[in-house]
C-alpha cells in the first residue's frame, strides 16, 4: 500500500487495528510515521482492497508484531482527522477497531513500527501513547465488565 497518498489524501482511508491480550498485558506498537509517529498505539495499518475487516486487522497485527490474533468484538469506529497549520486536512482515516486475544506467534517488530512490546495497563501510564490507544482501552475495560 506504499503507492496510497496518506497525506493529504483525495479521500479517506480506512485503517483497521486490533487492541491484543495476552492475559493482563496489551500489544503496543510505536509508530513509526505520522499521524502518531513515536507514540505507542496498536497495532494496525489500511485495509487492502478486496480485503475483509477482520482479515486487513489479523494481517496488519501479524505483519507489525508477529503476533497470531483472534480478532474478536468490534470496539470504536472513529475518525482521525489531523489539519495542518493552514486548517487543510492533511491526514484522514476511518479507524475501525476490534478487541481480540493472542493465539500464537513471537513478537518481532515489523518494518513499519520502531518497537513492539506487551505492556500490563498500569504500565501505560508512563508511555507516551496516543488518544486513540487511551480511549480503547478504557472502551476495552467496559466491554470485559459487561461480559
Amino acid at each position: 500500500m506504499s503507492d496510497v497518498c496518506r497525506r493529504y489524501p483525495p479521500c479517506p482511508l480506512i485503517g483497521v487495528g486490533v487492541l491484543v491480550f495476552d492475559k493482563d498485558r496489551v500489544l503496543l506498537v510505536k509508530r513509526e510515521r505520522d499521524p502518531g509517529k513515536g507514540r505507542w498505539s496498536i497495532p494496525g495499518g489500511l485495509l487492502e482492497v478486496g480485503e475483509p475487516l477482520k482479515e486487513g486487522a489479523r494481517r496488519e497485527t501479524k505483519e507489525e508484531t508477529g503476533i497470531d490474533v483472534e480478532v474478536d468484538d468490534l470496539l470504536d469506529v472513529i475518525d482521525n482527522i489531523v489539519a495542518d497549520e493552514q486548517d487543510k486536512v492533511s491526514y484522514h482515516y476511518v479507524l475501525i477497531d476490534y478487541l481480540g486475544h493472542k493465539i500464537g506467534g513471537t513478537l518481532v517488530p515489523g518494518t513499519d513500527v520502531k518497537e513492539a512490546q506487551w505492556a500490563t495497563l498500569e504500565e501505560l501510564d508512563a508511555l507516551s501513547t496516543t488518544r486513540t490507544l487511551q480511549r480503547l482501552v478504557q472502551k476495552a475495560k467496559l466491554v470485559h465488565k459487561a461480559k
